[in-house]
Formats: C-alpha cells, structure tokens, sequence
C-alpha cells in the first residue's frame, strides 16, 4: 500500500468502527454474551487450522533470527487457546455493568443526580508479538460494548488475521456489527501513524509492547493513551517482619518469571532486619544465578554468601527494569526512607511492603505513588486476572481514568444523569 492508501483504508476502518460502535453500546447483555460463547467454540473447533497459519509466523520469525524467547510468545498452542477461550466465557459469565447507575442522591432542588457506565465508544490497540492479546482485546471490546481497532506486531500477522476472521464469525454469529472488531491487515508502519492521529474515529489509543514503542505513541498521538512504559517494581523488607515469609514472597516477586512488568526489579531493605534477611534472600538468589547489584552496606551482608554474583549498583540501577535475573538491593533507615526511593525511582507500577507493623502498612498504601500498592504479597498479583478483572488489556501507570489493570470497567467512561419531575432552577 502507498501513504495514500494507507491513509484512506485507516480512515475506512476509523468510519466503520464508529458506526459499529453505536450498535454496540446499546447491544443487550445476552447479544454480547452469545457473541463470546460462540468465539469460545470457533477456536476449540479452529484449533488445529489456527495452528498452521501459526506455523507460518513462527517460520518467518525462525528464519529472520527472532530470539527463541520471542518466538515462543508468538506460539499459538493448543493450550494458549484453550485459555483464550476459557476467558471468553469467563467474561460471559460475568455482570455486565454497561447501564448501571451509581451513586443516586436526591438534590435540595428534588432533582436526583447519579452516574450511568458506559462504553468508551472505539479504541484502537497496538500491540507486538503475542497473538492471544487480538482474542483478549477483542472478548473485552465485544463484553464492553465497545468497537475496536486491532493492530498487531508484523511478526504475527498470519496468526492475528486468521483469530480477527474468528472473532468477525462470532459477531456476525450473534448477530452484532463485523466491524465492531477490526484488525489492521497491512504491515506498514504508517498505519499506526494514521492510527494515533484520528480523534475523529478513535476515543483512546492502548498501546501494549515495549517502551520504544510506547514512548513513540505517547509522543505522536492526537488521541488520549492509556499507557505504562516501565516496570520498575519494588519490594521493601521492613522492620518488623516475619523473615520466612518475606524470602518467600521476596523471591517470589523476582523469580516467579523475570520477564513480566509485575517482577520486582528493586528490593529494599530496612536496616534493623538486614543483617538477619539479606543473608537468606541472597543464598536463594545465589542458587537461581540471580545477579545482586547492590549498596555498600547490602553488599558487605552479602559478601559471606556462597556463589553470589555481586556487583555495586550505579544510581541507573534504582530506576532499572531489567527483565532479567538482576536486581537492585538497598538498606534503608525504615519505611520513610523506603517510601522516598519509590518515589523518586519507581515506575509507579506495583510496590510492596512486607511488614508485622500495622501503622508502617498504612503509611506504606496511603504515600506510596503507584497504581498498585501491597502488604504482605508478591507484587507478580499485579494482573488484570488476579485482581478478578476477567482478563485485562494491559496495566496503566497513567492518573487519569484506568489506573492499574485495565479491564472492564477501565474501558467504559461515567455520564452523569439527571432524574426529575419538572423541576426548574431558581
């Protein structure tokens, strides 16, 4: 396609996914359910066709030297799928919150005054890699009554057409508009340069990848961003705590999975209990080759444990998320001093405390700027699923509208209504 082509085929999706939308807010619940429970049967039924449109991705992203970690994310297996459609159903049995009044209160006039929830209208999702998130996004659009633009990563582009097919067959199945899920079919760049740019069309752009990608969004788009750039999470041993419990939930919070924007990459320690947990954190770390890049103080605790990978941390390392096996480690004074580091270097994702002191957890949850914000618990809870959301469509770190996972609700807006009986204003 050329840039005029280009332009006006985002343009088309723009117009058409607008017009779906309008359907789509006033779906009933039933319509938009039936649409979920058939798109959950159309990929147990499509698993092994699905599969070989998979293989074409996965061979290309072989043959142009993709990591094999990143191949991996583009797997459609069986059970991937199985697990897409579990989540449609799961979003199907789920209340739909589409109407609901919030918050009724009869005024002096008589009036009433309350909030009704509802759809956003047309987001756009730009996404890399993982073709699941076309099924996630879709199932939440379609419960949210929503209408959506897909644009996934050129890596998966045989897999995410062939899921987009699917979920068009589920809609028409029901009922409901095609176009009420869309997905971008061109591989060009300039798509998501049009994209970002028509406010028009689109109410909010959710981009989900990496920060290159998300920082290039931020920076160029003409439509609100739902977004987070970085997973810098920390967790804080304080004084008090149970000690076997924070080893547990410390390396939970690292070594559970390096990759996801939920692992912790900063671990802080209050002074009275270091000399006591650093110790039996960093033999566990020691044994899962989990790299220390610690202060001073930490690193001459740690300097007696067998086989630590040890390093000094530079000041870049309190701001770092490494996605790796490395972690920073500082001793602080207490709680007041942990809670200024977080602020001054986390991403504003996810923090923790690890605490027996009830006033130090409440000082920690009320002055701790993040989206989300724990006591006692591994910082890996911080997901759309977990949080008994359904599915999420990504985390923002953002203060306006969705803070944290992004799920249903993230994905509607409040409209006040006004309930009278011909009252007039004096």
């Amino acid at each position: 396609m050329n840039a005029l082509n280009v332009a006006e085929y985002t343009h088309t999706l723009g117009y058409q996914a607008k017009t779906a939308s309008a359907l789509m807010a006033k779906a009933p619940a039933a319509i938009k359910n039936k649409a979920l429970l058939a798109l959950a049967r159309l990929l147990r039924a499509q698993t092994e066709a699905l599969q070989v449109d998979n293989a074409r991705d996965l061979e290309r992203a072989r043959a142009a030297g993709l990591p094999e970690p990143m191949v991996d994310r583009l797997k459609l297996s069986p059970k991937v799928l199985e697990t897409c459609a579990l989540g449609c159903e799961q979003l199907a049995a789920m209340p739909d919150i589409i109407g609901e009044i919030i918050g009724m209160k009869q005024q002096p006039s008589g009036i009433r005054v309350g909030q009704m929830r509802v759809p956003i209208g047309v987001f756009g999702m730009i996404y890399e890699s993982r073709p699941n998130v076309t099924i996630e996004a879709a199932s939440l659009s379609i419960k949210s009554g929503n209408a959506c633009i897909l644009r996934g990563g050129s890596e998966a582009i045989d897999s995410n057409k062939a899921l987009a097919k699917i979920v068009q067959q589920a809609l028409a199945e029901a009922g409901l508009p095609q176009d009420a899920v869309q997905l971008v079919q061109t591989t060009d760049r300039e798509a998501v340069g049009q994209l970002i740019a028509m406010p028009q069309y689109v109410d909010v752009i959710i981009p989900r990848g990496g920060k290159g990608l998300i920082e290039r969004i931020s920076r160029d788009a003409k439509v609100p961003v739902i977004k987070h750039l970085d997973g810098n999470c920390h967790t804080y041993v304080d004084d008090p705590c149970d000690i076997a419990m924070a080893v547990k939930v410390a390396d939970n919070a690292k070594t559970n999975k390096y990759s996801p924007c939920n692992a912790s990459e900063g671990l802080l320690v209050a002074r009275g209990v270091a000399a006591d947990f650093l110790p039996q954190i960093g033999a566990v770390y020691a044994a899962k080759g989990v790299e220390m890049r610690g202060c001073p103080e930490s690193l001459a605790i740690l300097a007696a444990v067998p086989h630590a990978k040890l390093v000094p941390a530079t000041e870049q390392d309190w701001s770092e998320e490494y996605l790796a096996p490395i972690i920073s480690v500082k001793v602080v004074a207490g709680v007041d001093e942990a809670i200024a580091h977080i602020n001054r270097y986390s991403s504003h994702h996810t923090d923790a405390i690890l605490t027996r002191d009830h006033m130090h957890a409440q000082q920690f949850l009320r002055e701790v700027d993040s989206a989300s914000v724990m006591v006692n618990a591994s910082t890996r809870f911080a997901d759309g699923f977990e949080y008994g959301l359904g599915a999420e469509i990504g985390i923002s770190t953002d203060k306006f509208h969705a803070r944290g996972p992004v799920g249903l609700e993230g994905l509607t807006s409040l409209k006040y209504v006004v309930l009278g009986e011909g009252e007039i204003r004096q």
